[in-house]
């Protein structure tokens, strides 16, 4: 009787624990994103500390090292040794399994063969009329926004576009998220984004009983299955579409000449590579040059699908691109496992001359929006300048101070599919519209999630052109 007297008094003191955790880490999420902008607002002012090259921080409990040089970034990123993720990249595992962004060793270098022939150039040429259509679409739907005098939010219509493109190049399924269709798959996508980047910041969260007694990680494998069960309804559909054509099977390749010629997607290429393989004024100045070379290969014409050549013409505009990528990188974090010790030279001089060890183990994480922004590399550190990538500074300069695609072994296989994206998407835009930011530069504070995105959204004011 007095066993179960104490028995029900302790399972009483842990039921008021957990209501007390669950009540903090529902504080903690109103406060997140005012403490993401907080830290992205301080990392800013890094280069202060002039002699500075790396420094510890910890994630709950957890070290973790940020560095801060090309030349530190180097020793990590071109290491084939060094291509393991952090134990948080898990939960994303939880969502796209253990593929090609979070797998390693021998699985990741059987994925990086099967995969890297989907982005050869010939394809990357099919992938363009997606590009166009969707591009097209997008600056349809932003006629109703301009000549109003009323802002705009740009960054959830420019998301859609992304998501329209990703969607039928990959899948090859129209989602329609611009024109309102697929609301909840693009809402699922969103939500389990931020349910992720909750679960990284909060070592509470990494309790399984406390992920799940907060109702985030409920709602997490809640849309993880919707978003599942449509990719593979996707999957199942295109395989059985190729194998009525008869693509699959035999020896067809993703070489094969005669497959390139015809308009692919991205999951065609992996499926015929599993039968193959078993697997300020100064801002004004520079839309007015973004405008003149636009209009040099264009004209009045804005109703012109623009072609590859159209494309090659435009040069500025790949370097503003660029030096965007460059400022506000879409991936604010790229991070690898330490599989052994790694010796650091002098990242301290006076402090350190002998050099540092990252231990075995150990979190290593490189921030391209903090890294790229070094004076050391860059004439214009903290400005928009788009003569940072002139070939002649592009060759003078270290390529690891600057990695938005990350670079080395693992770097991002799809980087030119997405300039090419971007270049075919803002020569539509720029045709049609002039865009004046609401806020100066550097505008609404970023929040580094998964991706980085600005805190209060990317106003602007949309002005036609003709």
């Amino acid at each position: 009787m007095e066993y179960h007297k104490y028995f029900h008094y302790l399972l009483y003191c842990i039921s008021a624990a957990a209501v007390v955790v669950v009540a903090v880490v529902i504080w903690m999420r109103r406060e997140l994103y005012r403490w993401a902008v907080m830290a992205s607002r301080s990392l800013y002012h890094l280069w202060d500390l002039k002699a500075l090259g790396m420094f510890k921080a910890w994630l709950g409990p957890v070290p973790i090292v940020i560095l801060l040089r090309a030349r530190h970034v180097k020793m990590i990123l071109e290491s084939n040794s060094l291509i393991t993720k952090p134990w948080f990249y898990d939960i994303i595992s939880e969502w796209i399994g253990r593929g090609l962004l979070t797998s390693t060793s021998e699985k990741w270098y059987s994925r990086r063969k099967i995969i890297t022939p989907t982005f050869h150039f010939n394809i990357l040429k099919g992938y363009r009329e997606v590009f166009v259509a969707q591009g097209r679409v997008m600056v349809d739907e932003l006629e109703a926004s301009a000549d109003t005098g009323r802002e705009i939010d740009v960054f959830p219509i420019v998301k859609k576009c992304a998501l329209d493109i990703i969607a039928e190049t990959a899948m090859g399924t129209q989602l329609n998220t611009q024109t309102g269709g697929n609301a909840d798959y693009c809402d699922a996508v969103v939500r389990m984004s931020n349910r992720m980047f909750e679960y990284m910041l909060f070592p509470l969260l990494w309790f399984k009983p406390i992920w799940l007694a907060s109702g985030r990680g409920i709602e997490f494998y809640r849309l993880v299955k919707k978003s599942q069960e449509f990719t593979l309804q996707v999957i199942r559909e295109r395989k059985k579409l190729m194998q009525d054509e008869g693509l699959l099977g035999g020896d067809t390749a993703v070489e094969d000449s005669k497959t390139l010629s015809k308009k692919s997607v991205f999951i065609d290429m992996l499926l015929l590579q599993q039968a193959a393989n078993a697997l300020t004024d100064e801002d004004i100045r520079e839309e007015k040059l973004v405008h003149e070379e636009i209009d040099a290969v264009f004209g009045d014409d804005v109703a012109r699908d623009p072609t590859e050549e159209d494309l090659r013409k435009l040069p500025y505009l790949e370097r503003c691109i660029k030096e965007s990528l460059r400022l506000m990188p879409s991936v604010p974090f790229i991070a690898r496992v330490c599989s052994h010790d790694v010796e650091i030279g002098n990242p301290l001089q006076q402090t350190f001359p002998e050099g540092v060890t990252l231990p075995k183990d150990l979190a290593v994480i490189v921030a391209p929006w903090i890294m790229q922004r070094d004076p050391e590399h860059w004439e214009r550190p903290d400005e928009f300048f788009p003569d940072h990538f002139l070939p002649e500074k592009v060759a003078a300069r270290d390529p690891y101070a600057y990695v938005p695609f990350s670079a080395g072994p693992r770097n991002c296989v799809g980087q030119k599919f997405a300039i090419a994206e971007e270049k075919t998407v803002l020569s539509w835009f720029f045709r049609r519209y002039s865009a004046e930011s609401v806020e100066p530069f550097p505008g609404s504070p970023i929040v580094p999630e998964l991706i980085m995105k600005p805190y209060n959204g990317f106003n602007v004011l949309l002005t036609k052109r003709r």
